[in-house]
């Protein structure tokens, strides 16, 4: 009898769902983004196994799925990327923190 490895396509390990995450593409049975991953091998320069202490309810194996798909869907993730950075930027521009709240109130005390 001859061993033989079974392949599992990194889409095995990726699903999205209506309601899970704004229907992003997510780690099965997790509620982790495959752009959460994305963004801390990429833009954090941590490895796998830095992602995987950071995350460790994943195993190496869901880490370089999620890193694959990205991968292989790499311009329309970057887009709902970047789309996500710009809406996030409207929103902060629109309403100070309760830091810069409280900070404003106290230069407005010292005038």
């Amino acid at each position: 009898m001859s061993k033989t490895k079974m392949k599992t396509k990194p889409e095995a390990y990726i699903e999205t769902r209506r309601g899970v995450r704004g229907g992003a593409p997510v780690i099965a049975g997790t509620g982790i983004k495959v752009l959460d991953v994305a963004v801390r091998y990429e833009v954090m320069g941590m490895s796998p196994e830095e992602i995987m202490v950071a995350l460790p309810h994943l195993d190496l194996s869901q880490i370089h799925a999620a890193l694959a798909y990205y991968y292989a869907h790499k311009a329309d993730l970057d887009k709902h990327w970047k789309t996500s950075l710009k809406k996030v930027a409207r929103l902060r521009a629109g309403q100070a923190s309760i830091l810069e709240q409280k900070l404003g109130s106290a230069k407005n005390l010292h005038r």
